[in-house]
């Protein structure tokens, strides 16, 4: 325990390399402290070491990515933060959260909270998971399964990628009583698809989550300037070995090119719900009509994306369709969403809105980059924090009580 009572695990601090001699943190957008270090100060850290800044609190979620950009290469930095051509979609997803406010109740005893839900019928300790994100292997030597042991630890449901470095194998032994699920694509060669499904229900994963919004992959912008490409030390683990045949042709992404299937459509969905009996859960919807076509298809969860703004630009940000598909469904099936997703107060306005859970994506690689399992733990706890404290202060005692008389939309 430190002195504040929080278990060492996760406090909210890191220590400043010796080398660095200005750090500028930007939480909210605005500069909140600037940090001088210098090695002549002869300052001592925690473990005595001399030439070493004092521990550096972490405050906000804006913290870990402004670590992350410092700490990350400038290509991989690139390829996490990137979004489709101008970057408006991506841009629109935090700020159309600042046009929603609260309105809060008063005096109605908030003494005890519970943040608890469930998910797809399993509880979890607050409605935030992990979304599927490529490549951890990038942010963080451990990779995939060090966010599975994160996500494990603080009770929550954590999607693991198809692109991951990480085998689906891996990833399991590594958190052997986490929540997963598995985020799937599908191939022009149905049987990658098809094994992998085995595999994961095999695996004991819970869930099929479908990427419907990848029939090509967006123009990232960065990507194509950077001419990104994985190391050659890391794979996409989940195919290794299944492109010998196409070993030296051009790769996107890790695997080669022109793998992803433009034509899948709604039969795509009957072909999978033939080959698993695992829940199904599309990924990508954005309209009511897509909405209530996914429920005549018989899936049971739907999460509202836009990939993160890395797709369709100019395309509506993810909080402003959330109520038109949530009202589509009916309680009919479990709605969640992600994107833009920053704080507290986020996931509260989320909930409001009718989303069951959220999902984050690039905070998650932040917390990777910042300390492994241990940042993508402080994200959550920072997350869990902040979103009780806001359900306390609008005068809400449990996640029941979050609904939409909650919401006033503000016009900027």
């Amino acid at each position: 325990m430190n002195a504040r009572g929080i278990p060492a695990v996760l406090s909210y601090s890191t220590r400043l390399p010796a080398t660095l001699t200005r750090v500028q943190i930007d939480c909210e957008r605005h500069t909140y402290a600037e940090l001088e270090c210098r090695k002549d100060m002869n300052i001592l850290s925690s473990s005595g070491e001399e030439g070493v800044c004092v521990d550096m609190t972490m405050v906000c979620l804006n913290d870990f990515e402004e670590y992350a950009k410092q700490h990350l290469s400038k290509a991989t930095w690139d390829y996490y933060e990137a979004g489709a051509d101008d970057c408006c979609t991506r841009d629109d997803n935090l700020l159309a959260y600042k046009r929603i406010r609260l309105r809060p109740r008063i005096l109605r005893d908030v003494s005890i909270n519970d943040t608890r839900t469930s998910v797809l019928g399993m509880e979890i300790s607050f409605p935030v998971g992990i979304a599927p994100t490529a490549f951890h292997c990038l942010a963080w030597h451990e990779g995939e399964l060090a966010t599975a042991r994160a996500s494990e630890a603080v009770n929550t449901c954590y999607i693991a990628s198809t692109y991951s470095t990480c085998s689906v194998e891996e990833i399991a032994a590594a958190a052997p009583n986490g929540y997963r699920w598995f985020q799937l694509y599908l191939y022009r060669h149905r049987k990658l698809s098809e094994q992998i499904v085995r595999r994961v229900e095999a695996l004991g994963y819970k869930a099929l989550v479908l990427t419907v919004d990848v029939p090509y992959t967006g123009k990232r912008r960065n990507d194509i300037r950077n001419q990104f490409k994985l190391p050659p030390h890391l794979k996409v683990k989940n195919f290794e070995g299944m492109f010998q045949e196409q070993a030296g042709s051009p790769e996107k992404y890790g695997i080669p090119a022109n793998t992803l299937d433009p034509s899948i459509s709604w039969k795509d969905v009957c072909w999978l719900q033939s080959l698993s009996r695992l829940p199904i859960i599309i990924k990508g919807i954005l309209t009511k009509e897509d909405a209530e076509l996914a429920v005549e298809h018989g899936v049971q969860g739907i999460i509202v994306s836009n990939h993160g703004g890395r797709q369709l630009d100019g395309g509506p940000a993810t909080i402003d369709c959330l109520p038109e598909i949530v009202d589509a469904v009916q309680g009919r099936v479990e709605v969640y969403m992600d994107g833009g997703i920053r704080t507290g107060n986020d996931v509260l306005k989320a909930i409001a809105l009718g989303a069951k859970c959220v999902f984050i994506g690039r905070p998650a690689i932040w917390g990777l980059a910042y300390k492994g399992e241990e940042g993508v733990r402080e994200i959550l706890q920072i997350l869990h924090d902040e979103f009780r404290l806001s359900m306390a202060l609008s005068g809400c005692r449990n996640v029941a009580e979050i609904n939409r008389n909650l919401i006033q939309f503000s016009r900027l």
